[in-house]
């Protein structure tokens, strides 16, 4: 927004919280919004069948990557952002984006095809985390100085604190819900045809040795 724009609605009487607006985004855009990649990716690893290429090891990385995200979300929707949470969202930042780069090579070891679409999609899933990590900090600028004197001074600052205005339950019950439905549903459901597929693999080559050392007939 210009000077001229901002001068303009303060003549109207209009007041801009760009705070309140930044936190309207990240509550109501950019959170919802992340899970239709991760859906997309799920659909990627079911087409390129997942279950017959690099099975377990990579759904399971998968699952890794997801908990990664999903305790320092869980975390910021229910705590005050201080010290000690930020540290924990710039560790689950770190560790999940070294955790992709072992999922993609994972992947690509196993020659299960990962197209440019998906890359494309693992672009988002990545950028996401730093767009509201970058976001929150901003947010938080005073919470960023302290983190970086080691909360010297704060008493809260390693220890979490609850929301001074907490979320409503609605909107929690609601990310619960997408979370249930675009997450652990689908990913959950890979997870559950990987290890199928690998039984059945380990059982039809128990049957194989067992042909192969079964006396031949004379």
């Amino acid at each position: 927004m210009s000077q001229g724009q901002a001068t303009e609605l303060a003549a109207r009487g209009t007041i801009v919280d760009v705070g309140e607006v930044t936190t309207r985004y990240l509550l109501y855009g950019l959170l919802p919004g992340w899970f239709v990649p991760g859906l997309a990716d799920w659909v990627m690893h079911r087409r390129t069948r997942i279950e017959d290429t690099a099975g377990t090891k990579e759904s399971l990385i998968h699952s890794l990557m997801m908990a990664e995200v999903g305790l320092p979300i869980a975390l910021t929707l229910r705590y005050r952002v201080n010290p000690l949470l930020l540290a924990v969202q710039l560790g689950g930042a770190a560790v999940h984006e070294a955790t992709a780069l072992w999922d993609v090579r994972t992947a690509v070891d196993s020659d299960r095809e990962v197209k440019p679409v998906e890359q494309h999609i693992h672009s988002f899933l990545e950028s996401l985390p730093f767009a509201a990590l970058a976001s929150l900090m901003c947010l938080h600028s005073d919470q960023v100085k302290s983190l970086l004197r080691g909360g010297r001074g704060d008493p809260d600052a390693w220890r979490l604190v609850p929301r001074g205005r907490p979320l409503s339950a609605g909107y929690l019950a609601g990310i619960a819900a997408a979370i249930g439905t675009c997450v652990l549903l689908p990913y959950g459901e890979e997870l559950l045809r990987c290890r199928r597929a690998a039984r059945t693999k380990k059982r039809h080559a128990k049957d194989d040795r067992a042909r192969w050392r079964a006396p031949k007939g004379r």
